[in-house]
């Protein structure tokens, strides 16, 4: 788990703050190595002093425990803090929130109050926390939001670094993780990418890309993308959507990099390789470092062979087909694109399977969500691909193993580590 986990230590030990605020709330201290430690006062951390170096008593207890100590390896300060942390604790590090927009809307999609009250009658300014965040990331332990419409750049940066000080006083001080579905694109049809537009560079979706047939293209976004994802407090992007889009009836295939396998997974590579790797002087470790954002990619096993175009956010829709028996060549964007990858941060940092039933692929009969299947998760991503990066379930309430039926479309996800 080295790689997934160098990006959350680094943010526990430097900088997790958005650049785009001016320095108000929050103080930086700078170690002779270049180590650079970001921390609010008021959240009652303090800095210690150790042969000359500074660290963050993220836990308060006047000293520096091992997950503290920016000087040891990820996998060692992993280890120290999960044993610390109750199993309450710890299911909560593995659970996503719903959307969020900031500020919260009065009513419907991505609504919440503010003590008690809608946004226009509260006197709550635009960055702060609404009463639900306060609530997930204190009681139930969150740290993985999913931030969708924003008021401004500045409200997001802003936003961003009131949450990690609320985050910094409370339990062992570990950050939040926040992240998005695409922003760059003019088009607003769905949950999935009601974050779409505003004040960030405008790019086309998955097809118009592969339009130009060019990968290098594609990673020059990926590095302009992730400064402005960095800028705005987020480091995990939802993306990309790397399913062949083989049933042109599907109304999410204009996000593909369209039905080439070959292409599809070249321009994966690139997109990946773009958003993940950090250079020269902001590079932590092995390719990953402040101007870094995890890529989350999707659908495992690919999920752009829906029967008759209908999509597994529905029952409908909850079955993926393969008249022509070519369900492998689904698997080359992931296989052979976005768990190899050219930069240094090697594979994509998380993968996320779609809501669908991969029909009558599972050697032992079983048809069931790819979530919940053995076979796709455990027997092919896990071992046979050996992809040891998070799994995460859709950013949906799970349902039932057997259909793509939700208790609420838009509740809270699973992920697995």
């Amino acid at each position: 788990m080295k790689k997934r986990v160098i990006l959350t230590f680094a943010a526990l030990s430097c900088l997790q703050i958005s650049n785009a605020q001016e320095e108000k709330s929050y103080k930086l201290v700078s170690n002779p190595n270049g180590i650079v430690l970001g921390y609010n006062p008021a959240s009652g951390v303090k800095i210690l002093t150790i042969d000359g170096l500074k660290f963050k008593d993220l836990n308060k207890n006047g000293k520096l425990d091992p997950y503290e100590d920016w000087r040891l390896s990820a996998e060692e300060r992993a280890k120290d803090l999960a044993h610390q942390m109750t199993i309450e604790q710890i299911s909560g590090l593995m659970l996503y929130s719903g959307h969020q927009m900031i500020p919260a809307a009065d009513s419907g999609f991505g609504s919440g109050t503010y003590n008690g009250l809608i946004f226009s009658e509260s006197k709550a300014k635009a960055e702060d926390l609404n009463d639900n965040q306060k609530k997930f990331l204190k009681e139930d332990n969150l740290r993985h939001i999913l931030i969708t419409k924003i008021e401004s750049p500045e409200v997001a940066a802003a936003w961003n670094n009131n949450m990690q000080a609320f985050v910094e006083g409370i339990g062992f001080g570990i950050p939040g993780n926040t992240s998005t579905d695409p922003r760059h694109t003019a088009t607003i049809n769905s949950e999935f990418n009601a974050g779409a537009g505003g004040k960030i560079s405008m790019w086309p979706d998955g097809l118009g890309m592969a339009a130009t047939f060019d990968p290098a293209i594609v990673k020059e976004f990926g590095h302009i993308a992730a400064q402005e994802y960095r800028a705005l407090g987020i480091s995990t992007a939802l993306s990309p959507q790397i399913d062949l889009g083989t049933e042109p009836r599907w109304y999410r295939i204009a996000m593909t990099f369209g039905e080439s396998p070959l292409m599809t997974t070249d321009m994966a590579r690139a997109y990946i390789d773009g958003f993940q790797t950090s250079f020269g002087k902001d590079e932590i470790k092995d390719g990953w470092g402040y101007k870094s954002v995890n890529a989350m990619v999707k659908h495992w096993p690919g999920g752009g062979a829906e029967e008759a175009g209908r999509d597994g956010h529905w029952a409908y829709g909850k079955f993926a087909v393969y008249p022509g028996k070519n369900w492998e060549k689904h698997l080359y964007p992931f296989t052979k694109g976005a768990f190899k990858l050219d930069g240094k941060t090697k594979e994509a940092s998380a993968v996320m399977p779609y809501y669908t039933i991969t029909y009558g692929q599972d050697p032992s009969g079983n048809n069931v969500a790819n979530g919940y299947s053995k076979y796709m998760i455990t027997d092919l991503l896990r071992m046979k691909y050996n992809y040891d990066g998070v799994v995460c379930g859709y950013s949906a309430q799970m349902g039932p193993p057997n259909g793509a039926m939700y208790p609420t479309k838009f509740g809270v996800g699973t992920c697995r580590y």
